[in-house]
This record gives C-alpha cells, sequence and structure tokens, in this order.
C-alpha cells in the first residue's frame, strides 16, 4: 500500500506571506548555502505526520476538520526572523509569531490530542509558533554575513494575517524540492 507524507499546518496568507517573502529576499544575498521555501510552500507547521496509509489519511483529515471547527478565528502576528538551534549556528531560518500566539498554540494542542489515539505521540519539545524561510546547506552555518542580517531582525514587524482555516498537506519530495498537495481544508468555527 502506499503511503503519503504528510502535515497539518496553517498557509502563510496576505502580509505576513509578502513579508516573508520580503525577507527571503533580504537575506538571500547573504549566503549562497541556504534552501528557501518556494513561495507557495510558506506555512506555519502545527504537526508533522510523515508517511500515511489512506485510512490514516482520512482519519487524520476528519479529525482536524472537527477540531479546527472548534475554534473561532483569530488573528496572528508575525513578529521576528530567528534560527534553530542559535542565530551563530543557524540550521532553519524562522519567521516568528506575535498576538494570536497562544490561539496558534492552543490550536496545535488539540490537533495534537485529536489525533493521538491514531499513534501520534505529541512532541517532547515545547510547540515553537514558527514559519520556516529556509535551510542551511549540510556542513555550512551560513557565515558571519548571515548571523549579521539575522540579529538586526529579530525585532522584525511583519505584519498580520487572519488564520481562519488549517489545511492537511501531502508532500511529495522532488529534486527541485518539496510539492504541496491540500488533502482537506479544515475551516475555523
Amino acid at each position: 500500500m502506499a503511503k503519503t507524507r504528510t502535515f497539518i499546518a496553517v498557509e502563510a496568507v496576505d502580509q505576513v506571506h509578502a513579508s516573508a517573502l520580503g525577507v527571503i529576499d533580504r537575506l538571500r544575498s547573504a549566503t549562497d548555502n541556504v534552501k528557501w521555501v518556494e513561495p507557495d510552500n510558506l506555512h506555519w507547521t502545527l504537526h508533522f505526520l510523515g508517511d500515511l496509509g489512506d485510512v490514516e489519511m482520512a482519519e487524520v483529515c476528519l479529525r482536524t476538520v472537527r477540531t479546527a471547527a472548534k475554534h473561532e478565528g483569530f488573528t496572528l502576528e508575525a513578529r521576528g526572523i530567528g534560527a534553530f538551534p542559535t542565530i551563530e549556528r543557524p540550521r532553519a531560518l524562522w519567521l516568528g509569531a506575535g498576538e494570536g500566539h497562544e490561539q496558534l498554540c492552543d490550536l496545535q494542542a488539540d490537533i495534537e490530542r485529536a489525533i493521538e489515539s491514531l499513534g501520534f505521540r505529541a512532541e517532547r519539545r515545547q510547540f515553537v509558533p514558527h514559519l520556516t524561510l529556509g535551510r542551511v546547506g549540510q556542513g555550512s552555518h551560513g557565515g558571519s554575513l548571515l548571523t549579521e542580517r539575522l540579529e538586526k531582525l529579530t525585532d522584525f514587524d511583519g505584519g498580520a494575517m487572519g488564520v481562519d482555516s488549517v489545511t492537511v498537506y501531502a508532500s511529495e519530495l522532488t529534486r527541485e524540492g518539496p510539492t504541496y498537495h491540500v488533502l482537506a481544508r479544515a475551516p475555523l468555527g
């Protein structure tokens, strides 16, 4: 039986999407060893599920739709640019969350609880809402110019967006990078 690489996320839209693209443009010239996220793939990941069969995928979609309907829509502010594990040794570059952070964390936790009985365990690490902008290549930390630019953007104001749905995505890995396909949209109540 074929398996589908699957994750649950909130799509980046409106001003936040535009701001994320603007930051990528600002950082792009600082290093040539970053794989930047494609404009159509910018999102706030809530839970990465891995490879699922059709039955599991259908149940995840159903439970995500039911859970999302219990939450009211909200405004999410994008605030601050950072990196995991640190700005000095970046591996993943991200745009952080400001106002709306708590609502996104609550939504994520409820979805995690809803799918837990399907065998998806909660992350051991605390959920940190972020929108990935790019990943630094193996064997590199991007260099001092990238670190310098990241330090100047720690208070970056990325604007705000309305969160009115959650999306379950299939991710197909290709040589050019991942391609995402919507499996289900789950409107918030």
